[in-house]
This record gives C-alpha cells, structure tokens and sequence, in this order.
C-alpha cells in the first residue's frame, strides 16, 4: 500500500489521525483524510461447449498460469459492462450474462486490496482466442480444470462445481445413507504450501508481514518440527484446501502443551462446519501426544473466531486455554 507525503488537496505534508477506529494518513491544514479502499473488479465463469473458458496469464502476478478471465472495473462503466468488456478483451468471445455468480473479496491482494463480482457468461459470437495480456483461452471440462492461483477464482470454481452437480445429479444423496460431509480432514502436505500460504495470508495479523517473514514461513512449513498441520479439502475435481490449522506441540518436563496461533477458512466456506472439523483433528492430535492444554493466542483472531473458541470451552482471555486432562 502506497503512503502519501503530501495532502492532494491542499500540498501540506501528511500527517495521522485515528478515524473510525483505524490510524489514518490525514491533513492537518485542511482536515482531509486519506481513506485506502478496496477497488473493484470482475471475474468470469464463462460457460462453453459444457465447461469454462480459461486463459493463461501473459503478466505477473502468475504469468503461464491458468485462470479465469478477470478485470478491473473502469471509473466509468457498471460491473455488468465490464463483465462483458474483459471477457472479449481477454478471450475474443462475444458474451451475454446469465446471472451474478457471487461476490467475493481479496483483503491479501495482489496487489492491492480488492473486491470481485463474478457472473456467469454465455458466448453469443466472437473467436475463442487469447487477447490483451492472455496469451491463450481454451475451454477446460470440469474433470480437467487445473487448480487456479487465485484464492478467489478457486471459490468461485468451487461453487460452480458444486452448483453444477446439484443440477446434473452427479452427487444425489444414496438413500437411507448419511450424507457425507462435503470436505475431508487430512494432515497436510509438502504440495499443499501454496495454497497454506494463501489462507494465512487471510489472516488479519498476517496482511503487512514483509517477503523475508514469508520465505522464513515457507522453510518452517518444509521443516514441519514441533506442529502438526491440517487441512479441509473440498470433495471436488480438481482438488480445493478450504482450510487449515497448525497445532505447535511444546513439551516440559512434566507436561506437554499444544499452541493454536494459526487457522483459517476460506470466506465462501466459512459456517459450513469446516472450523469446527478442523479443531476436532487438533484435539485428536493433542490426546494421542497426552498433551494437558490447547491454548488460542486470541489477538490473534477476529470477534468472529473468538466467538467461536469461546462456544467450544475455551476461557475468554488474552491467550484462551482449554484442558484436556
């Protein structure tokens, strides 16, 4: 996030003020405060020949990678008109909207903090061909689609899937089974460091941790000494780690303690149960290493996941604490 030096009204030099709970760059000749919002962009679900369009990004961030085609929203046009815009900027096709396929936010970036509204397309004319800074677009089935680098993209895939399979009966519940829950718990693994690393920088603590932090995090996930990782992963083709939570496992000489300072859950799949799974698989670990303690570094977390600890008995404090045994 860029800083300001000078106010852009009147020249003075910045200075700050607290406003609206937050410390803001402001003027202190005439009042103006500098407020750092979201941009908004577009994203689109292209749907072709029974699967979507992707193309490969020909610019960082993700250059040579596949991703939905997406855009910046212009000062002067509507969500849906650039919807329409970028999908012929970026994939040559002429396009219709079939409906607004969700709205979903980027607080982690790139670059910038951002807000997404993703639609649902249909062609009407025009050549699938990359154009702009997509070097290629081609239509993936379903079964093929590639995991995308963009957390909010891999939601909206998701969701797509898993509203296309409600709609083809591809996963009609068996009757008289239960039904199985729509993700699985697992131990994480060493390709899964992508996408870890995108969730924690979900995390409210984690936003203004400089590049050095995040390559010490990255060795310290490859070293896996002392914790325990897990993560939610979504019963789709291609795969989707919706969540994960580290368990840090410290040990004196007369009892061990477990430490829960990092978890997240992708937006889209919060309030669907995926919190609460992942906890379970941390208790699990705690009992088979007979630790006494789990303890939640509270700062850490928003009202929300305070709320959440506290409903499952753990002591509302600084550092929340549950006893095993």
């Amino acid at each position: 996030m860029a800083t300001l030096i000078y106010c852009p009204i009147c020249g003075h030099m910045f200075g700050q003020r607290r406003e609206g709970g937050r410390l803001r760059q402001a003027c202190p000749n005439c009042g103006y405060v500098h407020y750092v919002n979201p941009v908004p962009a577009v994203g689109l679900l292209i749907e072709m020949d029974g699967g979507l369009v992707l193309i490969c990004r020909g610019q960082a961030p993700h250059k040579g990678e596949w991703t939905l085609p997406s855009g910046f929203i212009e000062a002067d046009e509507s969500a849906e008109d650039a919807a329409v815009r970028e999908a012929e900027e970026e994939t040559g096709l002429k396009t219709e909207i079939i409906e607004l396929a969700g709205v979903n936010s980027f607080p982690e970036g790139p670059p910038t903090s951002g807000i997404i509204i993703f639609f649902r397309l249909r062609p009407v004319g025009g050549e699938l061909r990359g154009g702009d800074d997509a070097t290629e677009a081609r239509v993936f089935q379903p079964h093929e689609l590639p995991v995308l680098p963009f957390r909010t993209h891999r939601e909206a895939v998701a969701q797509w899937l898993e509203q296309r399979q409600r709609q083809t009966g591809e996963m009609q519940a068996i009757p008289r089974k239960p039904r199985r829950r729509p993700f699985l718990i697992r131990p994480a693994e060493a390709a899964d460091a992508d996408e870890i690393m995108g969730l924690l920088a979900l995390i409210p603590a984690n936003r203004d941790l400089p590049q050095e932090a995040w390559q010490e995090i990255r060795w310290r996930f490859r070293e896996s000494n002392g914790f325990e990782i897990f993560v939610a992963e979504a019963n789709q083709q291609p795969p989707l780690i919706i969540g994960f939570i580290t368990l840090s496992i410290v040990r004196t000489l007369t009892e061990g303690r477990g430490f829960i300072s990092d978890m997240a859950v992708l937006p889209t799949y919060q309030r669907r149960g995926v919190g609460a799974a992942l906890l379970e698989a941390a208790l699990q670990a705690a009992e088979r290493h007979n630790l006494s303690y789990i303890q939640v570094n509270a700062e850490r977390a928003n009202e929300r996941a305070r709320a959440f600890y506290a409903a499952l008995g753990f002591s509302e404090d600084t550092v929340m604490r549950l006893r095993l045994r």
